[in-house]
């Protein structure tokens, strides 16, 4: 072993590539092989999202259409079925109202409840919620209990 067969420890060394901009002789010196002018050339250079080189971007070129109301009201719907479940796991007793739902995580304390009429309601309820649908305040009379309107 002499000073001109040293090398380092197997695993020690990660970077194995020129390091660039350092003289024409390391073969990598002048323009650092980004090549020449351009943008990708440039220091600070970094490609846009959905940049396509100048020419006219997809989300550009693609037609838009309909109609977006930003008065819209999402409701968060919640069956007859899953009130029936809350009963029958002994969650509930009597009267649903909003906390309850929040507690039981059927929709967050920001959102607009709507009751709705999917599967059967056996127990007599009050039910207070933000609106109900036809068939699900029909039900809810039916079994004997009461749809509340927030």
């Amino acid at each position: 072993m002499n000073l001109s067969n040293l090398q380092p420890a197997e695993g020690s060394t990660h970077n194995q590539n020129k390091r660039l901009g350092r003289g024409e002789g390391s073969g990598k010196g002048g323009t650092s092989a980004r090549g020449h002018k351009g943008a990708k050339s440039r220091s600070g250079y970094s490609k846009k999202i959905g940049f396509e080189g100048g020419q006219m971007p997809l989300q550009r070129r693609v037609p838009k259409f309909g109609f977006t109301n930003v008065n819209r009201i999402d409701y968060q719907g919640i069956n007859l079925d899953t009130l029936q479940g809350l009963v029958d796991n002994g969650i509930v007793t009597d009267t649903v109202d909003f906390s309850v739902i929040v507690s039981n995580r059927l929709a967050t304390k920001n959102e607009v409840v709507k009751i709705l009429g999917r599967g059967e309601l056996k127990s007599k309820l009050k039910v207070t919620a933000h609106k109900f649908t036809a068939t699900a305040k029909a039900a809810i009379e039916a079994a004997g209990g009461e749809a509340v309107i927030l």
